[in-house]
């Protein structure tokens, strides 16, 4: 049986990436960071997002309507998928040598196919872009969460961090 979302699993997993400071951080600009374990998408957290967040759409929540729906199951919230970002960012890479590290935005946010309860999904992670800031870094990494069995991601984003000393 998968993870579930709720659940970090680090068993058979290498330790993160540690990152040590703006020199490491420019030295791996434009390189693939590494991926995450995989999660299984479950319905309990599907439809404890629902509640939290007032988006209780059918195609998320009822799983005898969706059966004959568009995707044949319930499909997970894009903006939960999304939420796993900085969780499944830290099982790839920490950053250290900063004392403030904060969640900046997202960029270019997609979701190009439906992410249907049971499936597993990971996460890939390239630093693509590191900028000099007065006092700190900024690091964009772009991530693509990858579904288990299906040609094309889930979501593709690029998420926005800051580290100050």
């Amino acid at each position: 049986m998968g993870d579930s979302i709720g659940t970090k699993s680090t068993a058979g997993r290498a330790a993160p990436v540690v990152l040590h400071g703006l020199e490491d951080l420019r030295e791996r600009a434009g390189q693939e960071i590494g991926t995450s374990g995989w999660r299984t998408v479950e319905q309990r957290d599907i439809d404890t997002f629902a509640t939290l967040t007032g988006d209780e759409q059918w195609i998320h929540t009822d799983p005898e309507r969706a059966r004959t729906g568009p995707f044949g199951a319930t499909v997970q919230h894009g903006f939960l998928t999304l939420g796993l970002a900085t969780g499944l960012l830290w099982e790839v890479c920490t950053v250290d040598g900063f004392g403030v590290v904060l969640n900046y935005g997202l960029n270019k946010v997609r979701f190009p196919t439906p992410l249907r309860v049971g499936s597993r999904l990971r996460m890939h992670v390239q630093l693509a872009e590191v900028r000099e800031l007065d006092g700190g870094a900024e690091a964009i990494y772009r991530l693509t969460y990858e579904v288990e069995g299906e040609p094309k991601p889930c979501c593709v984003a690029d998420l926005v961090f800051r580290y100050y000393s």
